[in-house]
C-alpha cells in the first residue's frame, strides 16, 4: 500500500483541523511537505509540539522502567524467599529496555541520577503496595547506581 500523499493548496487551508481530526493524515502530509521541500507551508508549530513530546515520552519511558527495575530488585533484596524466574525474566528485560532507551537517546545519561531517583522514589511506593511492606524500611535514595542497574550480574543481596 503507498501511503503518498498529493499536495494540493486546498490541503494546507485545512491543516489545523487535520492535526486535531486525523493525526496520522497530518503526519503524512507534513511529512510529504516537507519531501516536496514547501517548508513554508508545514504545520510548524504542531510539529515543534510533537517533537518535544517525543523528547518527553522517551524521558517518561526510561523512568518507567527503571522504576519496574528498582522495584524488582528491592524485592529481590528484601523478599529473598520469594525470588522467581517470573522477576529475573522482568529484571533483564527492563535492563534489555533500558539500554535500547539510551543506545537511541544517549542525551537522556545527562540526566540518568535524577531519573533514577525519580524512579526510585516511585517504586518504593508501588513497593510498598506489591509486598506490604512499609516503605519506611526503604533507604532514603537509590541504593543501586546506573552501574549496577545496568549490569546484568548485579543482584542485591
Amino acid at each position: 500500500m503507498n501511503n503518498q500523499i498529493i499536495i494540493t493548496d486546498s490541503n494546507i487551508s485545512t491543516e489545523k483541523s487535520l492535526y486535531e481530526t486525523d493525526f496520522y493524515q497530518w503526519a503524512l502530509h507534513n511529512a510529504e511537505l516537507i519531501r516536496q521541500g514547501r517548508i513554508s507551508d508545514i504545520d510548524l508549530d504542531n510539529i515543534v509540539e510533537e517533537l518535544e513530546s517525543m523528547g518527553r515520552n522517551n524521558r517518561r519511558e526510561l523512568i518507567s522502567r527503571f522504576l519496574v527495575l528498582i522495584m524488582h530488585l528491592l524485592k529481590w533484596q528484601y523478599q529473598s524467599n520469594k525470588r522467581s524466574k517470573s522477576w529475573i525474566s522482568t529484571i533483564n528485560t527492563q535492563r534489555a529496555e533500558i539500554r535500547f532507551i539510551l543506545e537511541d537517546s544517549p542525551s537522556l545519561k545527562h540526566d540518568i541520577e535524577l531519573i533514577i531517583e525519580k524512579a526510585f522514589q516511585n517504586a518504593k511506593v508501588s513497593f510498598e503496595k506489591e509486598t506490604n511492606i512499609n516503605k519506611k524500611h526503604l533507604p532514603q535514595t537509590c541504593p543501586y547506581i546506573f552501574e549496577q542497574l545496568s549490569d546484568y550480574e548485579f543482584w542485591p543481596e
